[in-house]
C-alpha cells in the first residue's frame, strides 16, 4: 500500500525537480534595469548638485568671479563686433548690386526714334533687367541741377551732352558686367558703354579682408578665453588640492573630481558671454544716432544691424563651449600630477 504512495509523491515532486534552475545571465537581466535606473537617477542628481555648488562658489567670491567673467566678455565682444560689421558690409553690398548699373553713350544728335531702336537692341541682350532712355536735353537738365549751374550753362548755343541708356544689369558681377558693357559697345549708334566697376571690387576684396580678419582675431580672443578660465580654474585645483587627495583616496575617479570644475568653466563662459551681449548692446545705441547722421548725410538709410536670437545664441553657445573647453584643460593637466596618499 505505502509503495503507490511513494511513487505519486515522486510524480508530484519530479516536475519541479526536473526544471532548471534560473541562470545567474537571466538574474543578472532582470536586476539590471533596476540598477541601470537607479545609477542613472544618481548620476543626474550628481550632476544637478555640482552645478548649483559651483553657482555657491562662484557666488561666495562675486567680485573675483565678475572680473573673470569681464575680462571673457571684453575678449568675446571685438570678434562679435566685427562680425556684425561684416553683416553690415554684405548688406551694403547687396545695395550695391541691386544699384549697380552701366551706362551706354549714343553717338551725338542721334534721332528719337534710332535711340528708341538701340533702347529695345539693349533691352534684348542677356544679363539685362530694365533700361532706361536719357535724352540730351534731360541729360542736361540733370547736370545742371545736380551742380547747380543752371544760369550758367544756359548761354551754350549747343547741347554737348549725348542721349544714353542706363542699363540696370540681372546679375551685377563684375565678369558679366564687363561681358555686357562690351556687347553694347559693339551695338550701331552707340558710341560707349561705360561701367566703373573699380570701387565695387575694392569693396569686395575689403569684405574678404574683413572675413578674414575676423577669423583670425576670433581664433586669437578665443584662446584667450580658454586661457583666462585655465588660469582660473587652476587656482581653484590648487586651493581644493588636499580635498581632492582625500577624495580620491577613497575612490573617486577623475571624472567625478572633474565635474565640478567643469561646470564652474561654463558658468565662467556664460557669464562673459551674457556680458559681451551687454556690451554689444550698449555699443550699437551709442553708435545708432551718429552712423544713421552719416547715412543721411549722404542720401541713404542705414542702422547698424543687432545680433538677434540666432546670432546670441551662437555667442552664448561658444562662450559656455570655450569656458568648459579652457577648464577640462586645466583640470585634465593638474590632476595627473596629483597622487593620492
Amino acid at each position: 500500500m505505502t509503495q503507490p504512495r511513494k511513487s505519486a509523491a515522486t510524480r508530484r515532486e519530479s516536475p519541479a525537480a526536473s526544471s532548471p534552475p534560473p541562470s545567474p545571465r537571466t538574474t543578472a537581466t532582470a536586476a539590471s534595469g533596476p540598477a541601470a535606473g537607479s545609477r542613472l537617477r544618481a548620476w543626474g542628481r550628481h550632476h544637478a548638485a555640482m552645478s548649483l555648488d559651483s553657482v555657491r562658489r562662484l557666488l561666495r567670491y562675486p567680485a573675483g568671479s565678475l572680473l573673470t567673467m569681464l575680462a571673457i566678455g571684453i575678449a568675446l565682444v571685438l570678434p562679435a563686433g566685427l562680425w556684425l560689421t561684416l553683416s553690415s558690409a554684405r548688406l551694403l553690398d547687396a545695395e550695391v548690386d541691386d544699384g549697380a548699373t552701366l551706362t551706354v553713350y549714343l553717338e551725338q544728335h542721334i534721332a528719337a526714334a534710332e535711340a528708341g531702336r538701340i533702347r529695345e537692341a539693349v533691352a534684348a541682350e542677356s544679363n539685362v533687367e530694365q533700361t532706361r532712355l536719357i535724352s540730351a536735353d534731360q541729360g542736361m537738365t540733370d547736370f545742371q541741377q545736380a551742380l547747380g549751374l543752371e544760369d550758367a550753362l544756359d548761354g551754350l548755343e549747343d547741347n554737348p551732352l549725348p542721349a544714353s541708356i542706363v542699363v540696370t544689369p540681372a546679375e551685377a558681377s563684375p565678369e558679366r558686367m564687363e561681358a555686357l558693357a562690351g556687347r553694347l559697345g559693339e551695338l550701331a549708334g552707340v558710341d560707349e558703354a561705360r561701367v566703373d566697376l573699380a570701387w565695387i571690387e575694392r569693396l569686395r576684396h575689403l569684405a574678404e579682408l574683413g572675413q578674414r580678419i575676423t577669423l583670425a582675431l576670433g581664433a586669437l580672443f578665443g584662446l584667450g578665453v580658454l586661457l583666462v578660465v585655465g588660469n582660473t580654474i587652476r587656482l581653484a585645483v590648487e586651493s581644493r588640492r588636499r580635498e581632492i587627495e582625500v577624495v580620491m583616496l577613497i575612490g573617486a575617479t577623475h571624472a567625478f573630481v572633474r565635474r565640478p570644475f567643469l561646470y564652474s568653466g561654463a558658468w565662467f563662459g556664460l557669464g562673459g558671454g551674457v556680458l559681451a551681449l551687454g556690451l554689444l548692446t550698449l555699443g550699437r545705441h551709442w553708435l545708432a544716432m551718429p552712423v544713421q547722421a552719416l547715412a543721411q548725410s549722404y542720401g541713404a538709410s542705414f542702422a547698424l544691424p543687432a545680433l538677434g536670437v540666432g546670432g546670441s545664441t551662437i555667442l552664448l553657445s561658444c562662450s559656455t563651449l570655450l569656458g568648459w573647453l579652457g577648464a577640462w584643460v586645466a583640470v585634465t593637466r593638474h590632476l595627473s600630477s596629483i597622487k593620492p596618499g
